[in-house]
């Protein structure tokens, strides 16, 4: 009986130590980064985050769901990492970081058509600029000085709105807009800004684990396995 009981008592911790291994990956619908196919989460980002986890032999979980929920959830559920985060200075100490997914840079756009026109940001001030809830581009756009703003849930209402005429302008990666723009009608404005594009884990997240994450992703940067997925989903790494 005695070592019924013992048995029954250290069953939670056991549990709970097998957990703690346990990483939850929170993500947008920002296709092809990443996005639902179907069943499916897939995207350039989602198999870098695939890869490394398989690496190192870690369980995950990964969801899609809107930016807003899944940068909250990242910042305050233990165990939590949300990708593809840009990294700034005003996010610098709200995480900690694995990277880079991606170096990208941020420009504005428009519909062809549109008769928007702006030489730099100061001229793009004067329009409507659509964005995502909590996004980062909406940070940058206020700390740029910018007012007249258009928030939506996410990314693919931001477009939709652009194209229907509803916004004039939209912040989008300089490397998405090299392959959307083939099939779009649309066209660059003006740069925005240009960051590291990585894995921001909530703040207690264990540092040896991290630390095999990052070796993973460096790992995968050096062997040119993380330019091939890029490829993979029509995308030219920018320079």
């Amino acid at each position: 009986m005695k070592k019924l009981l013992l048995a029954l008592l250290t069953l939670p911790c056991f549990a709970t130590a097998t957990s703690a291994q346990t990483v939850a990956f929170v993500t947008e619908e920002y296709a092809p980064f990443n996005y639902r196919d179907g069943k499916v989460i897939k995207g350039a980002t989602v198999e870098q985050v695939e890869k490394v986890m398989a690496d190192i032999g870690v369980g995950y979980t990964l969801d899609v769901m809107p930016w807003a929920r899944a940068f909250s959830l990242a910042r305050s559920t233990p165990m939590t990492c949300v990708f593809a985060t840009a990294h700034n200075a005003s996010r610098d100490g709200l995480f900690k970081w694995v990277e880079p997914l991606l170096i990208d840079r941020n420009i504005l756009i428009t519909r062809k058509g549109s008769g928007v026109s702006a030489a730099n940001l100061e001229d793009a001030k004067k329009y409507v600029i659509g964005t995502q809830r909590d996004d980062y581009t909406e940070v940058i756009l206020k700390e740029k000085g910018f007012t007249k703003l258009d928030v939506a849930s996410d990314f693919n209402a931001t477009l939709r709105k652009l194209l229907g005429g509803r916004i004039d302008m939209m912040p989008i990666s300089e490397l998405y807009f090299d392959k959307l723009k083939t099939d779009q009608p649309l066209e660059m404005v003006t740069v925005l800004s240009s960051q590291p594009m990585g894995i921001a884990c909530e703040k207690s997240f264990p540092d040896d684990l991290l630390t095999r994450m990052q070796a993973s992703l460096d790992k995968l940067i050096a062997s040119g396995e993380q330019k091939q997925i890029f490829l993979k989903y029509g995308l030219h790494l920018l320079k």
